[in-house]
């Protein structure tokens, strides 16, 4: 139980540190981050949470990342279902408490129909001034989900230098949020997808199955290199 409830306190923390950034902060005039500044804040989210509750549950915050990581033979199969139960009920507290912000506006209407509304993912939609097909999303968030689980993989295996594993962790989601935003506004995170898109007024919901086949996919992948990779 206490690391199911580590796993929903720090999904809920990345969905309401890294897509609250976006909602609130991105896009405030003069002085609004931007998409740097929702790159970094998602990395941070995972940095502190990996730091404040690692050392607990493992985590993960992510149904990907723990699939990558049973598959990588470094999580029981007998965990895996509780885990990413705890993960999208903890990221839904994320987005509604995110929500319940938005919602307390003087000139609150909705959180909106366009794409990526509400930081919700997407494809095929010309949010950032480029429109990024389905096959283009797919590839994207295969292969940013397959070199997120490496780094976590290698960032933690028992050889690697002990203590920085977070930092690795959450400048590579930082890095992977730097590419990919422009793409899919970045998942690499099935439990970050679902927890938005229920609160979102776009059409999420729709195109929420690529954010969890494509991450799980990636997580696979990645799960099977590394255990090639490192067969000891």
């Amino acid at each position: 139980m206490k690391k199911l409830m580590a796993e929903f306190i720090g999904t809920m923390w990345l969905v309401l540190g890294g897509c609250g950034s976006a909602v609130l902060a991105a896009g405030i005039p003069n002085i609004g981050i931007g998409l740097v500044g929702v790159s970094l804040a998602f990395g941070l989210t995972v940095l502190t949470g990996a730091y404040a509750l690692g050392h607990i549950s493992g985590g993960h915050f992510n149904p990907a990342v723990s699939i990558g990581l049973w598959m990588g033979g470094r999580f029981e199969m007998k965990n895996l279902l509780p885990y990413i139960g705890a993960q999208l009920l903890g990221g839904a507290l994320g987005a509604a408490i995110l929500y319940l912000i938005v919602s307390s506006a003087a000139d609150f209407s909705g959180v909106g129909t366009a794409p990526g509304a509400f930081a919700t993912n997407f494809y095929d939609a010309n949010v950032y001034g480029v429109n990024f097909g389905m096959v283009g999303a797919l590839v994207t968030e295969i292969v940013m989900t397959f070199m997120f689980l490496i780094v976590i993989l290698g960032a933690t295996h028992k050889n690697a230098s002990p203590g920085f594993g977070g930092m690795a962790i959450g400048l590579a989601l930082t890095l992977i949020h730097l590419i990919s935003i422009p793409v899919t506004n970045t998942s690499v995170n099935p439990a970050r997808s679902t927890a938005v898109a229920i609160f979102a007024e776009a059409n999420a919901l729709g195109q929420l199955w690529l954010f969890w086949v494509a991450p799980i996919v990636g997580a696979i992948l990645a799960g099977l290199v590394y255990k090639f990779m490192t067969s000891d």
